[in-house]
């Protein structure tokens, strides 16, 4: 049965947005496209966040909603959290945005 709670906009997004706190080790089988793709989380993913619909090696792009929102900063299995920690944003990084600013001044 497909999960209802884990969004995928685009059928080519390599990421899902999961609308519930998902547990590693939950098996998800998540709608993409006309498809389905099942995954093992490997990690706890907080709601909100999102999690790897498939392997996406160091440097590849991190395609959501049809876009690169940014790039694999290591691999990244399938079924894994994908956040700052694995991810360079081609949007920056607003946790860190005070940091920035104070060495610029």
């Amino acid at each position: 049965m497909v999960e209802r709670h884990i969004q995928v906009v685009e059928p080519e997004d390599n990421v899902a947005t999961a609308l519930r706190e998902i547990e590693a080790g939950e098996t998800l089988t998540i709608g993409v496209g006309d498809g389905e793709v099942t995954i093992e989380a490997l990690a706890d993913v907080e709601f909100g966040h999102k999690i790897a619909l498939e392997g996406i090696p160091a440097g590849e792009t991190i395609v959501k909603y049809g876009k690169s929102i940014g790039n694999a900063t290591e691999d990244i299995p399938a079924g894994a959290w994908v956040h700052v920690h694995n991810v360079e944003s081609n949007y920056g990084r607003g946790d860190l945005a005070a940091d920035e600013a104070e060495a610029e001044a």
